[in-house]
């Protein structure tokens, strides 16, 4: 890796912020020694000492020396964490990296200034075990140094895309909160399972590793989900009557508006909105 990228500074040592420490050292991309997780409870961080992660109490200290910073606060913290580290930021020794929901890149750059390399990510709670998909939005040039920086970091913790700034809400949505939504029609699967015989244990194995297999069978053969669909559906079968009756339900209607909800709710988020 680069000098910039040597080390990786994450404020804020919530879920997310948390994964994703655990996902990079996983991916052996950097040793826990060269990830420091910052918290301003100094109790939150001792577990994570334990792992043999840097850690500190103070947000700035840890800038002294060249790193990715990745800001994982709430969004009505913003303010207050840009201007605290903002005086210590150098362009070229440090890129930021924003996973806050709803705060833009201009947001950002009131604090930074125009010369620091800034980039907003949205990756999802699956960084932990490095399946995450990650969405990256920025007004650096594509070919740029820090973005290539930021790209290989969230690689080896899943896959990226770069997206436009104003589709961030919606990656929230698909992407971020999009974790919960199929974990909710896996639970609904295993549900299903039960009531047609299995034991709660055997219908969540079975519905986990269908789903996986599903997920699997589109990132590999590349075909579109109704091309699967039509290889396992025959005329009069099991497979089309369920597929049918979800449908009379409202399955996909469901999902889709979900998705649209929550894309709708990130966009209306501030960062001095009340949680």
């Amino acid at each position: 890796m680069s000098k910039t990228a040597e080390r990786l500074v994450i404020i804020g040592a919530g879920n997310i912020g948390s994964a994703i420490a655990a996902g990079v050292a996983a991916s052996g991309l950097l040793k826990p020694a060269r990830i420091t997780l910052c918290n301003q409870t100094a109790g939150k961080l001792e577990p994570f000492r334990a792992q043999g992660f840097a850690v500190s109490a103070d947000n700035r200290a840890p800038l002294a020396a060249p790193a990715i910073i990745i800001i994982a606060v709430k969004p009505h913290h913003a303010d207050k964490v840009l201007a605290e580290i903002a005086p210590a930021l150098k362009p070229g020794r440090h890129v930021l990296v924003s996973v806050m929901t709803g705060v833009s890149v201009a947001q950002m750059r009131k604090f930074t200034g125009d010369k620091l390399a800034v980039v907003r990510a949205m990756p999802n709670t699956a960084i932990a075990i490095r399946e995450s998909m990650t969405c990256l939005a920025t007004d650096l040039d594509a070919d740029s140094e820090a973005l290539k920086q930021v790209r290989a970091l969230f690689d080896a913790v899943g896959l990226t895309v770069v997206i436009g700034e104003d589709q961030m809400a919606s990656a929230t949505a698909l992407a971020g909160c999009g974790i919960a939504f199929f974990l909710r029609a896996i639970r609904s699967a295993s549900q299903g399972g039960i009531e047609v015989g299995f034991s709660a244990q055997n219908a969540l194995t079975i519905a986990v590793q269908t789903a996986k297999g599903a997920a699997c069978l589109l990132q590999q053969q590349g075909r579109h989900p109704e091309a699967e669909i039509d290889r396992v559906t025959t005329p009069r079968g099991c497979t089309i009557a369920g597929l049918n009756q979800m449908e009379h339900e409202g399955f996909s209607s469901a999902l889709i508006k979900g998705i649209v909800t929550a894309s709708q709710k990130a966009a209306d988020l501030r960062p001095d909105a009340k949680k």
